[in-house]
Order: structure tokens, then C-alpha cells, then sequence
């Protein structure tokens, strides 16, 4: 089978595959031998998009942050693959010792260090991870507007904005001849759907903003790995999935993944991610994996085609409250 065809990304002129391989994993829960072979994996499945972040994986014991990037430069390094990878990679997090925020200063160093870790000279989605209030927005989409005209990045997104200053962002830019955040990435999944369904999806939409969204299983929970409290030992992050998702409404969320997938002989994160990619105003779903198995299973839901009936079942079960 061959996947879908490519996705244009917003008004940024690039196309990218119906799932994102999210890059925090590399260097944290996936070693370099093993990020190798998983994003050789993913661009022989016909996918080719990877989003990272400077920041990653600052929040692990001895990290300091650059370690994805590092590893994601190391391999362009050795394959020779940058032409065929959308790459997306973030700033804006505390990278420590001041090193933070939008400032036209801060980002001007944050690309340099991004670029010589990742050992490329262009980034194609660079994206703001956080919003800058300390920041006028007009400074931040200048700066990255000398990125743009530099050749050091392509096109710009933000990440985790709400509805306001994403709607100030994109109308200053429109009105000034600014650069434009043409992607946003928000917190998206069968689970978390009020916040994006109710301000951020119809703004995306009136402006053409691709939206590329995050925790698309709900930290693992859509895939049907937490059913219990005792499940909650599985991993490290279990104990919050399941004081935040193992709820009646979870449950009915399961249950309804549950159904379609054996009538679709599909796994509950297939569906989950099928589901994701059929929305309206969805450009790709950001997933991870940390072995060949698991990229498998999600590769294949990019195959995976919904029916009427079981849009509709999964959105009867997952409607937010209210």
C-alpha cells in the first residue's frame, strides 16, 4: 500500500505526510542506534515529516537540551537524507541560564544553535514553542522574518498559543507584511477536544493555518494501554494518564475504539489517529515511537479509512461535556 498523499502545510508552501514523527524520544527513550533505524523506517514508509525542539530532552537527569537535535544532526549527517525530510524543530522553552523567550536576540542565537546541532543549514518549520508576552509580537515575527530572508528557515509556526494571540499574531502580520505563523500546535486528541474544537480549529480555519497537534493518544491512553489503576505502573507517565483519562468518559472512549477497530480489524490507536486525520482542519498528527513495531502500527493508520458510521460512533463517545 502506499500512504496518503501529501498534506500542504498552511499557506507555507510545504507538503507534508498525514503524521509527523514526534522527535522526543530521540536520545531519551530511543539511543542514537535506535533513532537511526526508526527514521530510516519512517522515510521508507513514505513519510516525511519530523518535528523536534531545542528543549528536548532538557527535563531528563544529566540532559541539558539539544539532544534530539543532536541526534537528528547526526543522522543527516551520516544518510544523507536532509532533502527528504520537512524538518520542524522549536525554541522559546528555558534552555537555562537566560537562554528563553521571543526576543529578536534570543532567537537569532537559538537558530545558530539549532542549526549547528542538527548540522543543516535551513530549518523548514521553525516554531515558537511557547508565547512570549514579554515580547512584542512585531519584534518576534521581524526576527524571524531576517531568518526567512537569510535562508535559514522556511516558514514559521507556533505552538501551545491561545485563540487571542494567535488571532493578534496572524492579523499583525497580514497588516504589516510580516511573516506569518502558517502552523499552529496545539494539544489535540479524542480526549482533549473542547479548547481546539471551540476558539483555535475555527480560526485556523478562517486564516488557513495547517494545525499539527500533539498528544494525539492522550500519552499512550487512546492506545488502550491504561484500563485500570493498576495499569498506572506501566510506565513512568502512567500514574498521571490515569488520574487524568481513566474516567467514565475515557472509558467510553475505549469502548468505542474498541468497537470500530475489531469491525475495521485495527488497533485502538489506529483508529484514534484515523479519526484525527479525517477531521476537518487536521493536517497531521503528531505520533512517537520507540520501536520498529510500534512505528509500524502507526504508519499503518495513515491506510486506515473511517466510515460514516464510525465517525460517528467515536464522536458520540468522545463529545466534550457540555
Amino acid at each position: 500500500m502506499t500512504p496518503r498523499p501529501l498534506r500542504p502545510l498552511g499557506r507555507s508552501g510545504l507538503a507534508i505526510s498525514p503524521l509527523v514523527f514526534g522527535g522526543n524520544v530521540f536520545g531519551w527513550t530511543a539511543d542514537e542506534k535506535t533513532s537511526f533505524s526508526l527514521l530510516d523506517a519512517w522515510l521508507d514508509a513514505g513519510m516525511n515529516a519530523v518535528d523536534t525542539a531545542d528543549v528536548y530532552s532538557r527535563w531528563v537527569s544529566g540532559h541539558s537540551g539539544g539532544e534530539s537535535e543532536t541526534i537528528l544532526g547526526k543522522w543527516f549527517a551520516r544518510g544523507g537524507k536532509r532533502d527528504r525530510v520537512v524538518l520542524m524543530t522549536k525554541l522559546g522553552k528555558d534552555m537555562g541560564e537566560g537562554r528563553k523567550g521571543l526576543s529578536r536576540r534570543y532567537i537569532a542565537q537559538a537558530v545558530d544553535a539549532s542549526l549547528a546541532r542538527l548540522q543543516t543549514d535551513y530549518i523548514d518549520l521553525y516554531q515558537s514553542h511557547d508565547d512570549d508576552t514579554d515580547t512584542p509580537l512585531e519584534e518576534t515575527l521581524e526576527a524571524y522574518g531576517e531568518l526567512i530572508r537569510a535562508g535559514k528557515v522556511r516558514a514559521i509556526g507556533a505552538s501551545n498559543y491561545g485563540a487571542a494571540r494567535l488571532q493578534q499574531a496572524l492579523v499583525l502580520a497580514e497588516r504589516t507584511g510580516l511573516p506569518r505563523y502558517e502552523s499552529l500546535q496545539p494539544l489535540y486528541n479524542l480526549y482533549d477536544r473542547d479548547e481546539f474544537e471551540r476558539e483555535l480549529a475555527p480560526l485556523c480555519e478562517q486564516h488557513g493555518v495547517g494545525v499539527v497537534n500533539f498528544y494525539a493518544l492522550a500519552s499512550g491512553f487512546l492506545s488502550g494501554k491504561y484500563r485500570s489503576a493498576e495499569d498506572a505502573a506501566k510506565s513512568a507517565r502512567g500514574r498521571g494518564v490515569v488520574q487524568k483519562y481513566l474516567n467514565p468518559r475515557g472509558l467510553r472512549i475505549l469502548d468505542a475504539l474498541d468497537a470500530v477497530g475489531r469491525r475495521l480489524d485495527a488497533t485502538p490507536a489506529q483508529v484514534a489517529l484515523a479519526w484525527q486525520m479525517a477531521r476537518p482542519g487536521i493536517t497531521a498528527p503528531i505520533v512517537s515511537a520507540t520501536s520498529l513495531a510500534q512505528l509500524a502500527e502507526v504508519v499503518d493508520a495513515s491506510q486506515l479509512q473511517l466510515d460514516v458510521e464510525a465517525i460517528a460512533a467515536i464522536d458520540e463517545a468522545s463529545a466534550p461535556a457540555g
